[in-house]
C-alpha cells in the first residue's frame, strides 16, 4: 500500500443543480443550521462501488455547512487498510472514513474510528430505533461505545432471470438443492451458447467468497461461530454450506474464483446467467433499460434454504458505516458530516439514486423505496430485518481472511468441503485462542 496524499483527492462536485433537491428537505437545513464550517476543508474516503454518492454528500455538506469537501474512492477490499494507513502513518489527511461493519472493532482497537457515543446520545435526530434490524448495535457498537452510523444496510437476495427459467421449465430455487438442479438444467441446455444457470462469486476477497458461503450457511441454519463465541465452520451446516458452493460451481458462469461485484454485474443484465446471489440494488439496474437488457424479465425471492432447515437466514454481507477519524483535525466537522449521511431524509435520497450503491438502513425510507423499487421492495425488507451477522471481533479481517482462503482451495479442487472447513475452523480456534 502506497501513502494517500492529497493529489489523489477528487473534489466533490458542488454544483446547485445537485444542492437544490437536497434543500428541498427541511430536516437537512435544520442539520445546517447546527454549525457553519465556511472556510474549512472536510475529507472523506468511500469504497469505489459508492462512488456515485460522492456527489449528493458532497453537494449537501457544502451547501448546508459552508464547508469545501474532497472525497478519495478506494476499492472495497482496500478501505480497512487505507484508513489504518492514514491515521497510523500520522498522515491525517481524511476527516470521515467509510467503514465495513466486520472490521469495526479491529479499527477500534487499532485506535482509527473516534468515540461518538456521546454526540449520538445529544442528538435526538439520529433516531436509533428507526434503524432496521440488527444494524444500528451491529454496525456501530464494541464494548458498549458507539463508533460510527449506518449508510448502506447490505444483504443478499436471490435475483433470476424469468425469461431464462421459463424456456428451461424450471423455477425459482426454494433450496439449495434446488439451485443446483436448476443451476445445472440451464447450463447443460445453454452453456455452449453463453448462457449458464447461475453467477458465483468465488474471488478470495472475505467481501465476496465470503458472501456467497454466508447465504448458505444461513440456508442450512448455522453460524459462523457458536453461543460461546467458539468457531462453528467444522459443523454439518458449515460443511454443506461449503459443499453446496462446491455442488454449484461446474454449472456456473466461468470461472467462479475470478467472479466478483464488477464483473459479474454485466454477465446477468446482458442475460448471460440464470441467477446471482446479489446486494438488493442490482433490481434498480436489472430495471433500468439505460444498463439493462433484462428489463421487466427478472425476478427476486429470498434466500433458499438447506437440509433441515426450513427458515429464510439471510446473512448481513458486506454493509457500511461512516465514523469520524481519530486523526482528524476537525471532529465537529466530522461529526456533522457523519449525521448528516446517516439522516432519514439524506438517506431517503441516496436510498432513491440507482447510482449511489446505497441499500436500505432505515424504517421510515421503506415507503419512498418501495415506490422507487416495487418489484424488490418485499423480499429486501425481508432480507434485511431478518439478516444475521458476520463475526465483528478484533480478529475478524483475520478470520475472514482465512476462510476466503480456505473456500478458494475448495473451488479450486485442491481439498474437499470438509477438508476446508476443518481446516479453517481449527485455524479460527490459532487466532481467537
Amino acid at each position: 500500500m502506497t501513502a494517500i496524499n492529497r493529489r489523489r483527492f477528487v473534489r466533490g462536485a458542488l454544483s446547485t443543480a445537485l444542492a437544490g433537491p437536497l434543500l428541498a428537505h427541511p430536516a437537512l437545513v435544520k442539520l445546517g443550521r447546527a454549525a457553519d464550517f465556511s472556510g474549512q476543508t472536510l475529507r472523506f474516503m468511500i469504497i469505489n462501488p459508492h462512488a456515485g454518492s460522492v456527489d449528493p454528500l458532497s453537494a449537501a455538506f457544502a451547501e448546508l455547512t459552508g464547508a469545501e469537501v474532497e472525497s478519495v474512492s478506494v476499492p472495497y477490499d482496500q478501505i480497512t487498510a487505507q484508513s489504518t494507513l492514514d491515521v497510523m502513518s500520522g498522515t491525517n489527511d481524511m476527516d470521515v472514513f467509510e467503514y465495513w461493519y466486520v472490521d469495526k472493532e479491529a479499527l477500534v482497537r487499532d485506535g482509527i474510528l473516534a468515540d461518538i457515543t456521546d454526540r449520538i446520545a445529544a442528538d435526538p435526530e439520529i433516531d436509533p430505533d428507526d434503524f432496521l434490524g440488527s444494524l444500528y448495535d451491529t454496525y456501530t457498537l464494541v464494548n458498549g461505545r458507539r463508533y460510527g452510523l449506518p449508510y448502506d444496510g447490505d444483504t443478499h437476495v436471490l435475483f433470476f432471470n424469468r425469461t431464462i427459467l421459463e424456456r428451461n421449465g424450471v423455477e425459482p430455487p426454494a433450496t439449495w438443492d434446488d439451485y443446483t438442479q436448476v443451476a445445472k438444467a440451464i447450463t447443460e441446455a445453454e452453456g455452449n451458447g453463453g448462457v449458464h444457470g447461475a453467477l458465483l462469486m468465488g474471488k478470495q476477497f472475505p467481501i465476496i467468497i465470503g458472501s456467497s458461503y454466508a447465504n448458505r450457511l444461513g440456508g442450512f441454519g448455522g453460524n459462523f461461530l457458536d453461543a460461546d463465541g467458539n468457531p462453528a465452520l467444522a459443523t454439518d451446516a458449515g460443511i454443506a454450506a461449503a459443499q453446496a458452493m462446491l455442488d454449484a460451481a461446474p454449472w456456473a458462469v466461468p470461472t467462479p474464483l475470478e467472479t466478483e461485484f464488477g464483473n459479474s454485474i454485466p454477465v446477468f443484465l446482458s442475460g448471460g446467467a440464470a441467477m446471482i446471489e446479489f446486494w438488493t440494488d442490482l433490481g434498480t439496474w436489472s430495471q433500468d433499460p439505460g444498463q439493462s437488457q433484462i428489463v421487466d424479465e427478472w425476478g427476486v425471492v429470498p434466500m433458499p434454504v438447506g437440509g433441515g432447515n426450513t427458515v429464510n437466514r439471510p446473512a448481513l454481507n458486506a454493509g457500511f458505516g461512516f465514523g469520524v477519524s481519530s486523526g482528524s483535525g476537525n471532529q465537529d466537522m466530522a461529526w456533522e458530516f457523519v449525521r448528516m449521511a446517516a439522516s432519514k431524509e439524506f438517506h431517503t435520497r441516496v436510498l432513491t439514486d440507482n447510482t449511489t450503491g446505497v441499500d436500505p438502513t432505515r424504517r421510515s425510507a421503506l415507503p419512498a423505496y418501495r415506490d422507487f423499487a416495487p418489484l424488490q421492495a418485499d423480499a429486501v425488507e425481508q432480507a434485511i430485518g431478518n439478516a444475521f451477522s458476520w463475526p465483528t471481533k478484533p480478529e475478524s479481517p483475520e478470520l475472514m481472511q482465512v476462510l476466503a482462503d480456505e473456500l478458494g482451495a475448495m473451488l479450486a479442487g485442491d481439498k474437499t468441503a470438509e477438508q476446508a472447513m476443518q481446516d479453517a475452523d481449527n485455524a479460527w480456534q490459532d487466532i481467537l485462542g
